[in-house]
């Protein structure tokens, strides 16, 4: 058994069910100790965070990752246990295998064996390691962030192991993220008897002409990163559930997921442009989890494309598509970010698995980063 494959069978086994680490960064904390890194918990409310440093001089590289899973879903369903890791014809079982314990692993004995070989490495390495990912992502890696800026430490490359892969391993690196706001959308109207529609104000008749501009709305027309600004829907709730009552109130939710053509103060003076023009009474709540970043092509880039290309043979494709992700919080300092990880095909599923060759590849690609950029 591979030493990258043993470390993540050992995290797989912890029950972490956001927000929840069960005890994984102490194992980290433990396995890296001999090689001379100072463990920092930073624990924030019922979160678990742990800051990992060996050495003081710069550049200063971090590897980002959260130990924190989704739950698993029905239990019944799943091929094996979801946290008694299983191999079979090749393959890792258990929830967290590639979102993201198996990254971690790999980036732990990377480490180890890049410190064997070159104990006087310039610069220093880090670890940032959250058991809030999955979850608000309140008390995570944001918090450790404002932390480590209060007292001037700073990120100069960060490599964050979400899986970006997408056929092969090292097809996809994410250079970057489109940001996420979403609102809520209240609409007062006056309830009353659908027969007597004159003594009523139906609120969803309001809403109906902006929430229609607003689908068909064109942001920006995005740019060589990133796709255009998309708008959508996700919830409308109005009414008692009775067929004969005028709703009084109208709940919409929605979001956007804007790229850096635009900001999201653009974005909800559009909104509330459109629905003045619409008369829509209304009250609006607005959640920005994330603005959009972007590491264009230099040192960090440059380093994972040459490492991936040395390591798997495999043109590497940049790309800012998915969700958000915790570089969000990372890249505002001014660290160069990327996200590179295994394949992305089983997370949050039911039987979530990751090659065990593609365990053992990861970690000499993420050794080949360090050398890459710290000898």
């Amino acid at each position: 058994m591979s030493e990258t494959l043993e470390l993540a069978k050992a995290l797989i086994s912890r029950p972490s069910i956001t927000p929840l680490d069960a005890g994984c960064q102490d194992l980290i904390g433990a396995r890296l100790a001999p090689l001379g890194f100072t463990a920092e918990p930073m624990p924030f409310g019922e979160v678990q965070n742990l800051w990992l440093r060996r050495g003081s001089t710069k550049p200063l590289f971090c590897f980002a990752g959260h130990t924190d899973v989704v739950p698993t879903g029905p239990v019944d369903q799943w091929r094996y246990p979801p946290f008694s890791p299983t191999i079979d014809q090749g393959m890792l079982y258990g929830r967290g295998a590639a979102d993201m314990k198996g990254s971690i692993a790999a980036m732990v004995v990377a480490v180890e064996h890049f410190i064997r070989k070159h104990p006087k490495h310039a610069g220093s390495i880090a670890f940032l390691i959250t058991s809030d990912e999955e979850g608000p992502a309140i008390d995570g890696t944001v918090k450790v962030i404002e932390t480590l800026q209060a007292r001037g430490e700073n990120i100069d490359f960060c490599l964050v192991g979400e899986p970006s892969s997408s056929h092969q391993l090292g097809d996809v690196v994410k250079n970057g993220r489109r940001g996420s706001l979403g609102a809520r959308l209240r609409v007062e109207g006056k309830q009353g008897h659908i027969a007597y529609p004159h003594l009523a104000e139906n609120p969803v008749h309001l809403a109906l002409g902006a929430l229609y501009e607003l689908t068909q709305a064109r942001w920006d027309q995005g740019n060589a990163f990133f796709p255009p600004t998309s708008f959508q829907i996700s919830n409308i709730h109005a009414g008692t559930g009775a067929t004969n009552v005028i709703p009084g109130t109208l709940e919409v939710l929605f979001n956007f997921r804007f790229s850096t053509e635009t900001t999201a103060e653009q974005l909800k003076a559009s909104v509330e442009n459109i629905l003045h023009k619409h008369h829509v009474p209304h009250e609006i709540e607005w959640t920005l989890s994330g603005n959009p970043f972007l590491t264009p092509a230099g040192q960090l880039v440059e380093a994972v494309q040459s490492a991936i290309q040395s390591e798997l043979n495999v043109a590497t494709e940049l790309s800012t598509a998915g969700g958000t992700s915790d570089g969000r919080f990372i890249a505002p300092t001014g660290a160069e970010v990327v996200e590179f990880g295994p394949l992305n095909a089983t997370i949050h599923q039911i039987d979530e698995c990751i090659s065990i060759s593609d365990l053992d590849k990861l970690s000499a690609t993420y050794q080949r980063i360090l050398e890459n950029l710290l000898l």
